[in-house]
């Protein structure tokens, strides 16, 4: 039986919130996926706030993961602490609130879910995070088993992809909300895919108005990110995994645009 997982890329501002409030149910419907992650770190542009990972969750997401600006918005805390349904790195200190990995029941069986956040040209604050993401598997007993990498180096996504092969079911890539054209399964059958992108707006610089990146790289006086308006975007991911094993038999780009016939 094939277990349908749709990953989605990171949800940036108010244009990214709306987005996923009007396609994520719809491109559920359309694709038969049975398990909905999405990146969420970015749906206040820097952080996330309760009430938006309900509106995610209510979208249709089954699990929010979280990236380097998971405590941006510091009133997440008690939620990430109430909540197994956002995770935060798991290669965080041990004190940090919230989890960094789940296991979830879906009708194919339970699914684990790992959030990693990368160091390269990051804060290397964190952990070490393939020897963590080495304990976890070691402390978890299921087939299927999703891991998301938050990293800016795409060698240090590869290289996490390459050494969890055959052991994981999938693995993707965000923070940079570029997307990718890499999506495959890799020799041993983990499906895998460097950045899925970003959800939010279409015309700007990873979600940000043009003219703000502009100003900042002219090195201009600095001013406040604010997102971009326009059209809109929602790129994902949707990999397919045979419950039986637990690896990839296919990876594809399932994106969503403004452009495309209207979503309801």
């Amino acid at each position: 039986m094939d277990f349908k997982v749709l990953a989605v890329g990171d949800v940036v501002g108010g244009p990214g919130m709306e987005r996923v409030r009007r396609s994520l149910r719809w491109l559920k419907r359309k694709t038969g996926a049975d398990f909905v992650v999405v990146n969420g770190e970015n749906a206040s542009v820097v952080g996330i706030t309760p009430q938006q990972a309900e509106d995610i969750l209510d979208a249709g997401a089954d699990v929010i993961t979280m990236g380097n600006h998971t405590f941006a918005k510091r009133e997440i805390v008690p939620y990430m602490d109430d909540s197994a349904r956002i995770l935060r790195p798991a290669n965080y200190a041990p004190q940090a609130p919230g989890v960094g990995y789940g296991i979830y029941e879906t009708n194919c069986g339970p699914v684990a879910v790992i959030d990693l956040q990368g160091r390269v040209n990051m804060d290397y604050t964190p952990d070490n995070p393939f020897l963590q993401v080495e304990k976890i598997l070691k402390e978890i007993d299921t087939k299927l088993i999703l891991v998301e990498l938050h990293a800016e180096a795409t060698s240090e996504k590869l290289a996490m992809g390459y050494m969890l092969d055959g052991r994981i079911s999938a693995l993707w890539g965000t923070h940079t909300h570029v997307p990718t054209a890499d999506a495959q399964v890799l020799p041993k059958g983990t499906g895998y895919v460097t950045d899925l992108g970003m959800t939010g707006p279409k015309h700007s610089v990873l979600g940000i108005r043009p003219e703000l990146s502009i100003a900042k790289f002219k090195g201009d006086l600095p001013e406040r990110y604010r997102w971009a308006d326009g059209p809109t975007k929602l790129e994902a991911v949707l990999f397919t995994i045979d419950s039986r094993t637990g690896l990839c038999r296919k990876v594809e780009r399932v994106d969503v645009c403004d452009e495309d016939p209207t979503h309801s």
